[in-house]
């Protein structure tokens, strides 16, 4: 080795050298850095992401098995003996029937609609237990109330059927609200739209018994209840 390598060699790096060499080093680190922070948010994201599908799925498969289950409850004070149903646009009141082992099973009356929360929409479910004499619908003032999703932007429900009076030969139409107090909608569905994310799909659900059920006879001319089973 010459004398002059020999120096270079004992002499080291140079100051340059080194701070060209913390430079890279400090690049390196940033991009590894943020690669480690876009794996975890990317993780974080997909985790939320099938939090919330596992719930909307939990959650319609709840409201399948509650609105096929509607019941042809009649307001039995009332002279016209009409259903304990009502479909609006936003929100519907039903009467089912809870198994035995929740709150002790019985038929109760539903209202499934949505209600603010502080800065959030809730789904809710509101149930109370029907009073044998009533003339009315019953009051949900003092409902039990169940939360079945949070942060919903939308609820749209439409109901399948025919217009009041309306003869067997008379095509259904879809509509957002329904006016007849005898019979029950032939499909409901329902659409819900959270406020982040896709909407859920589109829940269609034919209610399973028919509103003659709860009749002692039924006048199929006029479509009405005559007499309580």
């Amino acid at each position: 080795m010459t004398r002059a390598r020999r120096r270079a060699a004992e002499r080291g790096f140079t100051l340059l050298e080194l701070i060209v060499a913390l430079l890279l080093l400090a690049l390196m680190a940033a991009v590894m850095v943020g690669s480690v922070s876009l794996s975890a948010r990317s993780w974080d994201g997909g985790e939320a992401k099938a939090a919330d599908v596992a719930d909307m799925r939990q959650t319609q498969a709840f409201l399948r098995e509650q609105l096929s289950a509607q019941y042809p409850q009649r307001v039995r004070g009332a002279v016209d003996l009409p259903l304990m149903f009502a479909g609006e646009r936003d929100e519907i009141r039903y009467a089912a029937a809870l198994p035995p082992r929740v709150a002790g099973g019985g038929v109760y009356f539903f209202r499934l609609a949505l209600a603010r929360s502080g800065a959030v929409n809730e789904l809710v479910l509101e149930r109370v237990i029907p009073e044998p004499g009533a003339a009315e619908l019953p009051s949900l003032d003092d409902s039990e109330r169940s939360v079945l999703a949070s942060g919903i932007a939308e609820l749209r429900i439409g109901y399948f059927g025919r217009d009041p009076n309306a003869q067997i030969a008379d095509e259904p139409t879809w509509r957002d609200r329904w006016d007849d107090r005898q019979r029950l909608p032939d499909l409901v569905r329902v659409d819900v739209k959270p406020e982040r994310g896709a909407a859920w799909p589109t829940l269609v659900v034919e209610p399973r018994r028919s509103p003659e059920a709860g009749c002692r006879a039924w006048d199929p001319a006029r479509g009405l209840c005559v007499g309580l089973s």
